[in-house]
Parts: structure tokens; C-alpha cells; sequence
């Protein structure tokens, strides 16, 4: 009896396992997805609590300007979504968000407000492509451009935020941010070197 219980329990873990797994193809680097979504922002974020981000924006790069503050909501059950592990406070990214603007059966319990598919109005974070990047000073990593599918970070030379937002603005192509990714970092640093002495920064 207690094998028959045992094995119900095991049955009834992988159940719900299975069903919280998310099954999505894969929809492209951030070249490719970024155009599709609501909204471009580079922020940090600054709080954390559930399955959600408070993102604080400091750069719009696309889409209408939103709250200082942008709620994204990230995985829980099935959604395919990251970790909200990945997303640690204080840390700053890029990323294409799509805008909740149709309302999910059981979507939103106020009994469980910190965990949910999203309020409307708040935005949503995939995990199906390079929806977000890596930001460190003005310089961004990830999957950006041409890089292999599902790998969240992929050797590559950083590339400048500018550069970024000349792309999604669509003043600059793909091949300027695959070149610029794939630059030598010892000859960028060097050139970042000579512009800071012609400054008189050293």
C-alpha cells in the first residue's frame, strides 16, 4: 500500500511538472524579435517580487513612453517566460516587452497579486527568443545578432547602447551590430583608449 501511495505521489509530481513545462519555438536573436513587441526600453530593475520586475527606464528606444516604473511579468506555470531569478535587483538590461492588453481567464488573482500572468496595461517578457540583453555601462550582450538559438549568452564583443538604438530606430542595419559584435575587444579597447586620450581624459 504504502508503494501504490508512493508511486501516486511521483505520478502526480511529474504530472504537474510536465504541465508547467513551456513549449515554444524559437523566434529569433534581438535583431529580429525586437521590432515585433510593444515596447524597447533600457532600465533597472528595482524591485522584485513574485514572478515580477519593477524595470525603472532611463532609455527609450521604441514605442510610446511609458511610466518611469514598467511592471514585467515573468515566468510562473506554463508561461513562457524567464525565471524572475535571471532579473536580480539592481541589475540593468534591454528588453522587448510586450503590452497586456487582452485580459487571461484566471490571468490576474488580487488573492495572489504577486503572482499572475500580468495586469492589464503591465508588460509581459518572452522567453521564446533574445528578448533581452545584458546591459553594463553603455555596453550590451546576449543574444543580439545572429547567434545560436537559445543561447542566452553567447560569445560576442559587447556592443554600444547607441549602436543598439540606431538599429531599433532603423538608422543602422544587422550587419553593422553582427560586425560590431563580432569586433576584435582588444582593438575596440584600444580605440576606446586613443578617443579618451584626445580627450584628455588620461
Amino acid at each position: 500500500m504504502r508503494i501504490l501511495g508512493l508511486y501516486c505521489a511521483l505520478w502526480l509530481l511529474a504530472s504537474t511538472a510536465a504541465q508547467a513545462e513551456c513549449d515554444c519555438l524559437w523566434q529569433g536573436s534581438f535583431s529580429q524579435v525586437q521590432a515585433d513587441t510593444s515596447l524597447v526600453v533600457a532600465g533597472t530593475v528595482m524591485v522584485n517580487k513574485g514572478n515580477s520586475i519593477d524595470l525603472s527606464v532611463e532609455r527609450l528606444l521604441r514605442g510610446s513612453l511609458p511610466p518611469e516604473n514598467v511592471r514585467v511579468w515573468l515566468k510562473t506555470a506554463d508561461y513562457c517566460r524567464p525565471e524572475p531569478a535571471l532579473f536580480p535587483v539592481g541589475s540593468q538590461w534591454v528588453m522587448a516587452l510586450q503590452r497586456i492588453d487582452e485580459e487571461v481567464p484566471g490571468g490576474f488573482n488580487p488573492n495572489t497579486p504577486n503572482i499572475s500572468y500580468g495586469r492589464l496595461g503591465d508588460y509581459s517578457l518572452s522567453s521564446c527568443g533574445g528578448y533581452w540583453l545584458s546591459l553594463k555601462g553603455d555596453w550590451v550582450s546576449g543574444n543580439l545578432v545572429d547567434a545560436p538559438r537559445w543561447e542566452r549568452d553567447p560569445k560576442m564583443t559587447p556592443v554600444l547602447l547607441d549602436l543598439l538604438a540606431d538599429y531599433v530606430a532603423g538608422t543602422a542595419d544587422s550587419m553593422v551590430l553582427l560586425e560590431a559584435s563580432r569586433a576584435d575587444p582588444a582593438a575596440r579597447q584600444l580605440m576606446l583608449d586613443t578617443r579618451a586620450f584626445l580627450r584628455g581624459d588620461k
